[in-house]
């Protein structure tokens, strides 16, 4: 009966750590395999290697947490590690239904929390501190987004703004006894550059979502004491790689959480605040939504780089010129950058929002109402059903 029950455990890892993988690889590579930088193939190999190197490292702290800091691993059997997987399912499920992105790491706080609620074994200490993290994650990354896009969007525009050519970026040179590789025709060395940073930033997301991710698939076995550490990296690792090889294809076409809507660099900007947010909770072990800073990150750039006509003293009286849209981050810098309170506010305009105050507030909904309901259903089950270890 255990090994059946081990076995269904399994499985319902894998599965989480599946849809993990289809998901969290469309956001780390969907740029870089849209502009064609990379291949789709390879975009999923890298993705899987990072994500280990994530997990293996840092996100070992995230399932201490998950497996043993918010509610005593005691608490844990293979029948609640199964129904916590299966909250963590069902909250993805609803986010793909719905297409808002929804985490993966509050849902799992969420099941958590409440079988601690359920047991009177939750770490209120612990799952405080979870919670300040989630609050202070979508400020900073607003925050970043904003400074960003309002003081130093247009210059590195200038200096880093990926021109692509139509041939190869590089070439073997076969005319020595050794071939050499060299730019390729019409590759300039700014492309180069500029290419391989948006590479680096995508391996870096990579790295983020696996310290974040594993343990939202493998922590409830750890807890349990089902398998150790080091399998459940591994597992997990497979499980997300999976995803990125299959159904992350189409997730990689679309650019996911609305990065479809940015340019290369903003985007890979968006992509480097949301992974340092990550990264630095989850070294830390706090589960930390990917989604939650990136988001609030795109808003930010888009209001920074709309608000650049506005002088601060226009800011503080709430008189901003333009619109917070898609085309206020595309826009053209051009060959000079105009002074902060002195660009032209039509530049900026575009019928194409990008901060449409609906669509955040469907977000922040989804952000409450998804861990909400993973706890109040877990604790329901719970409490009705003893399956919980010894308390």
């Amino acid at each position: 009966m255990v090994s059946v029950l081990l076995l269904i455990a399994l499985l319902a890892a894998v599965f989480v750590g599946f849809n993990i993988g289809g998901s969290s690889t469309g956001v780390a590579w969907g740029p870089p395999v849209g502009a064609r930088i990379v291949s789709k193939t390879a975009a999923a190999a890298l993705m899987t290697f990072f994500v280990f190197l994530g997990g293996w490292t840092v996100g070992r702290n995230v399932i201490d947490t998950l497996g043993g800091d918010l509610v005593p691993r005691t608490v844990f059997s293979a029948e609640v590690s199964i129904v916590i997987l299966g909250f963590i399912g069902l909250g993805m499920l609803l986010a793909n239904l719905y297409g808002v992105p929804v985490s993966t790491s509050m849902t799992a706080v969420g099941a958590i929390a409440g079988l601690g609620l359920a047991t009177g074994r939750l770490d209120f200490a612990v799952l405080g501190s979870i919670m300040v993290w989630w609050l202070i994650a979508p400020v900073v990354g607003f925050w970043f987004g904003a400074v960003i896009g309002r003081y130093f969007y247009p210059y590195l525009d200038q200096k880093f703004a990926l021109e692509q050519s139509s041939g190869p970026l590089f070439t073997l040179d076969r005319s020595g006894i050794v071939p050499t590789p060299e730019l390729g025709p019409g590759t300039t060395a700014r492309e180069a550059v500029s290419t391989g940073l948006v590479l680096a930033i995508a391996c870096y997301m990579s790295f983020s979502a696996g310290a974040s991710n594993v343990a939202n698939a493998v922590a409830p076995l750890v807890g349990g004491g089902l398998i150790g550490v080091d399998t459940a990296v591994v597992l997990g690792t497979v499980a997300i790689g999976l995803g990125a090889f299959t159904i992350a294809r189409r997730t990689m076409e679309s650019v996911g959480n609305d990065l479809t809507q940015l340019p290369l660099l903003a985007a890979a900007i968006v992509m480097t605040v949301a992974a340092s947010i990550t990264t630095v909770a989850s070294a830390l072990g706090i589960p930390m939504s990917l989604a939650l800073s990136t988001v609030m990150c795109i808003v930010g750039l888009g209001w920074g780089r709309a608000t650049r006509p506005t002088a601060v003293t226009g800011l503080v009286k709430g008189n901003v010129k333009g619109e917070i849209s898609a085309g206020a981050v595309a826009a053209e810098t051009g060959d000079e950058v105009p002074p902060v309170g002195q660009e032209d506010p039509e530049n900026l305009r575009d019928v194409q929002r990008l901060f449409d105050p609906s669509s955040v507030v469907r977000f922040v909904a989804f952000w409450i109402i998804g861990p909400s309901l993973a706890t109040a259903l877990s604790y329901a089950t719970f409490a009705l059903l003893p399956i919980a270890g010894p308390v």
